[in-house]
């Protein structure tokens, strides 16, 4: 019996997802990588002085490096690259399922990126992610930033350990974490509520957060889907919040309080 089209081109996906590979740049997403045993290493490159300092990730991930001049590095990655003499090839971490990352012991919180594609607001929400104890970021699979060197640079070292889902389509995830028993909120500029106020007592429930792209912000269809709109409480009109500070304070106002 003849597969549907549609099954062989999930297959084609599967097995492309699997044989891509990212470099990673930087003595400190480097060392994070080597140091995370759920990262698959392939190839390392280093100068004298970058293997002399990451000594003791190489002998712990049991890798051994290429030597390579530190006049003419030889890792593929853009010459212009912040690279302090160390890359890493690696394959892109499987956190696991929406299920499996998300459900979990209250009060979970998550963020959900809607077209934000520049890798350095994704990394540097990753590493605001950690620090203020979301479960996860998700992004859609197309039109938001990958793994890449520049976006582990800047996550400086989240990317090991905060986990970062790509989904197929964003509204189905949102779908998702709504049958979980999440309360979904849109960050809109213009919304009538404030985080606060839209979380008045559902302190016990699980909070995701959705952020749109600098601009454009939330589609149509996003701000269709989610629970309610809601602003970030600000003193007076001074534009819109880059991104990645959006998305810290948004963390920060979600999180429960004491008696709320």
């Amino acid at each position: 019996m003849k597969k549907p089209k549609w099954v062989i081109e999930k297959e084609q996906a599967r097995k492309a997802d699997a044989a891509q590979t990212i470099w990673l740049f930087g003595l400190h997403a480097v060392r994070d990588a080597l140091l995370n045993p759920r990262r698959e290493k392939l190839r390392l490159i280093v100068t004298l002085n970058a293997r002399d300092r990451l000594a003791d990730a190489i002998s712990t991930a049991g890798i051994a490096p290429e030597l390579s001049d530190a006049r003419k590095f030889s890792a593929p990655i853009d010459p212009a690259s912040v690279h302090q003499g160390a890359a890493l090839e690696v394959r892109p971490l499987d956190w696991g399922t929406l299920e499996e990352v998300c459900m979990g012991p209250p009060p979970q919180r998550v963020l959900l990126l809607d077209r934000v594609t520049d890798p350095h607001n994704v990394g540097a929400i990753l590493r605001s992610a950690e620090v203020l104890g979301a479960s996860a970021v998700i992004a859609p699979r197309h039109h938001a930033a990958p793994e890449t060197g520049a976006l582990a640079k800047t996550a400086s070292g989240a990317l090991e350990r905060q986990p970062y889902l790509r989904v197929r389509n964003l509204a189905d995830a949102i779908g998702e974490l709504q049958a979980m028993g999440y309360v979904v909120l849109g960050l809109d500029g213009e919304a009538g509520q404030t985080i606060e106020a839209a979380l008045a007592g559902r302190a016990d429930r699980p909070v995701a957060l959705v952020l749109g792209a600098e601009g454009p912000g939330l589609r149509a269809k996003t701000r269709e889907v989610v629970d309610a709109l809601v602003r970030i409480d600000a003193s007076g009109s001074f534009g819109s919040l880059n991104v990645s500070n959006a998305a810290a304070i948004a963390l920060y106002a979600s999180k429960p309080r004491a008696g709320a």
